[in-house]
């Protein structure tokens, strides 16, 4: 399937969206304050080239609270556009686009006549298309003379497909919403596994600072609020060059199981960091 082609920003928005070429690896960089930049998952992208294209997730684009009942009912069977982008949108991210392709430009000006909301899928060529996404509701627009449209997306509730229903001009599908379960044994405390995954996050940042040359100030309060599936969606998006593994935890619905996925993978970074640390303390000029 043909990825949907997307062009560079434009200045007038405060997020600026960044060109995405498929066949580049790209990476998602929490924003939640300058000085918490921080390459998360070195381990993963092992010594990949770092390429141009950005694209920025913000803590702060998370809702303040979730409520498990804000969701539509997973038995509701509804028709939704899709988008297929080799990413992945996790709910409450902020997702900046410029779309130029004739068949989405189709889709943009069908949207704008009704809700605003699509689907954003992952695609790659290897894996073909995910049969699970998250809705993209458009925030801000802005629509120029030769018919491209600016974008600013925010990630809304996740859904699976069911069927697709038409494949042209656009992909259509029928989609069942996707929520979290308790977990299978009642005991696992969500509460307390989002509280190590945040205090690994904060180790992971200093030592990723030190590396980096920066100064190794105390991340704090990086849940700002955000209750545990919301946080562990906000922690999947963090993970940079590393899209399969984001699909992986999208498609979980078990909150207690996702943040202990992510508390593995901080964990194994950290070790990472640690030793790179201990390298660079060593060979001093080896970093």
């Amino acid at each position: 399937m043909a990825l949907p082609q997307i062009l560079p920003s434009s200045s007038s928005f405060t997020h600026k969206p960044h060109l995405i070429n498929p066949t580049n690896n790209f990476f998602l960089t929490p924003q939640s304050n300058p000085q918490y930049h921080f390459t998360p998952l070195p381990f993963l992208h092992r010594r990949r080239r770092r390429n141009n294209y950005t694209l920025r997730c913000s803590a702060s684009s998370f809702p303040e609270k979730h409520h498990t009942g804000s969701s539509p009912n997973s038995d509701d069977v509804v028709e939704l556009p899709l988008f297929p982008l080799p990413l992945v949108l996790f709910p409450g991210a902020i997702l900046p686009l410029q779309i130029f392709e004739f068949r989405y430009r189709i889709m943009m000006h069908t949207l704008l006549q009704t809700d605003l909301r699509f689907g954003v899928i992952y695609s790659d060529s290897a894996t073909g298309t995910a049969d699970v996404g998250c809705v993209g509701e458009v925030v801000k627009h802005e629509r120029l003379v030769d018919d491209r449209f600016f974008l600013i997306c925010k990630g809304q509730e996740r859904f699976r497909v069911s069927k697709v229903v038409r494949s042209k001009p656009y992909l259509v599908a029928e989609v069942t919403w996707l929520e979290d379960r308790p977990s299978a044994n009642g005991e696992d405390d969500v509460e307390g596994l989002a509280n190590e995954v945040e205090n690994y996050m904060k180790d992971v940042i200093r030592l990723s600072n030190r590396l980096n040359g920066k100064a190794e100030k105390e991340a704090t309060d990086l849940r700002r609020n955000l209750f545990p599936t919301p946080f562990s969606f906000f922690v999947g998006s963090t993970f940079e060059g590393a899209p399969r593994e984001q699909q992986a935890l999208l498609e979980l619905e078990d909150t207690a199981v996702r943040l202990k996925r992510e508390k593995e993978t901080l964990r194994n970074t950290l070790n990472y960091l640690t030793a790179a640390s201990a390298v660079k303390d060593v060979f001093p000029s080896s970093g």
